[in-house]
C-alpha cells in the first residue's frame, strides 16, 4: 500500500525514537549497568514480538533451519548482543550526539562486507559518500584531536562505538542469509530471544530497586523504543519507497544533536549541553550529506537519466 504521507510520518517517528535513545541511555547508565539495560531491552522486545507473531500465526518454523542456518543464527545473536552492549557501554565515555555521528559508518562497513562476502559491486556514490563522511568526521572531532593522541576516556569510547558498528555488520550479514529461509520478524524474534538469554546470567536485577523515578521511566522508554522504533521503520518501508525512507533516516545525527540541546535545557542537572563549535556542526552536516549520497546517489542519478531520456 503506497501512502507517502504515512510513510514519511513513520520515518520521522523512527528517527525521533533512535535519536532520543542514546540520550535516555546516557542518563540511565548512571543508575544501571549496560548489561542489565541490554537484558531488559531484549527481553521486552522478544516477549512483545512473540505475542505479535503468535496472534498473527506467523511464529517461525524452527524445523526449516538447517545446521548451517543455526550456526548463522548463533553468530547473529552473538553479534547483536555484543553490538547492543558496546553501544550502551560507549555512552559512559562519549556524548549521545557523538555516538550517532559515528552511526552512519555502519552502512559503509556493510558495503565493505557485501563486497567481500557476497561479491557485490561498490557504486561511485558509495565512494563519494564515504569520502564526505570521513571529512565530516574529521571536522566533527576537531576539538578532540588531543584526546585521540592522549588516548583518554573519550577516545576509548570512540573506539568502543566503532567496534560496535563493525560488530553490527556480522548481525546484518547473518540476517541477509537467514532471509532466504524465514521472514525478518521471525529472525528478530529468534535473535532477541537468544540475546536476552545471553544476558540472563549477568544481569543485576537488584539494580531495579535502586532506580530513581527518572531511571524507571528511562528504562521503560528504552525497552519500548526497541519495539516501536523497528515497528515504525517496518511500517515506513511498507508504505513508502525504501530510498525515501533512507533519506529521512540520514537526519539521525542532526536530530540527536537537537534533542541533546533540548534535554540539556529541560534537565540541566541530568544532561549536558553538547560541546560543539561551528566546525563540529558543519562536520555533522557533512556526515549526513555523505550518508545521503551513499544511500541515494545511484537512485537519484538513475531517475535523472530516465527523465532526460
Amino acid at each position: 500500500m503506497y501512502q507517502p504521507l504515512a510513510g514519511f510520518l513513520f520515518s520521522l517517528v523512527t528517527v525521533t525514537l533512535w535519536a532520543l535513545l542514546p540520550i535516555a541511555l546516557q542518563g540511565l547508565l548512571a543508575e544501571m549497568n549496560a548489561e542489565t539495560i541490554v537484558f531488559f531491552r531484549f527481553f521486552t522486545a522478544s516477549i512483545a514480538l512473540f505475542f505479535i507473531l503468535l496472534f498473527s500465526k506467523k511464529l517461525p518454523n524452527l524445523r526449516r533451519l538447517s545446521k548451517k542456518d543455526w550456526f548463522v543464527l548463533i553468530m547473529g545473536v552473538l553479534a547483536l548482543a555484543a553490538n547492543f552492549y558496546l553501544f550502551n557501554y560507549a555512552l559512559n565515555f562519549i556524548p549521545a550526539e557523538t555516538s550517532q555521528v559515528i552511526n552512519p559508518l555502519n552502512s559503509f562497513f556493510m558495503i565493505f562486507a557485501g563486497v567481500v562476502i557476497f561479491h557485490e559491486t561498490v557504486k561511485r556514490s558509495n565512494i563519494v559518500g564515504l569520502i564526505i563522511v570521513i571529512i565530516g568526521l574529521a571536522l566533527f572531532f576537531n576539538q578532540r584531536y588531543e584526546a585521540f593522541l592522549s588516548y583518554n576516556e573519550y577516545s576509548f569510547g570512540i573506539f568502543i562505538a566503532l567496534f560496535a558498528a563493525m560488530i553490527w555488520v556480522i548481525y546484518a550479514m547473518a540476517q541477509k542469509v537467514l532471509l532466504k529461509v524465514i521472514k525478518s520478524q521471525q529472525i528478530l524474534l529468534l535473535v532477541y530471544t537468544g540475546c536476552f538469554i545471553c544476558y540472563l546470567p549477568i544481569a543485576d536485577f537488584n539494580q531495579l530497586n535502586e532506580l530513581s523515578t527518572y531511571g524507571i521511566w528511562a528504562l521503560v522508554f528504552c525497552c519500548l523504543n526497541t519495539i516501536f522504533a523497528y515497528g515504525a521503520y517496518g511500517e515506513a518501508i511498507a508504505r513508502w519507497e525504501v530510498a525515501k525512507v533512507s533519506t529521512v533516516l540520514t537526519l539521525l545525527p542532526i536530530a540527536t544533536i537537537i534533542f541533546a540541546h533540548i534535554a540539556a535545557l529541560i534537565y540541566p542537572d541530568k544532561f549536558k549541553t553538547p560541546d560543539l563549535n561551528f566546525l563540529a556542526y558543519l562536520g555533522a552536516c557533512l556526515v549526513v550529506v555523505g550518508a545521503f549520497l551513499s544511500a541515494l546517489g545511484e537512485y537519484l542519478a538513475k531517475r535523472y537519466r530516465n527523465k532526460r531520456s
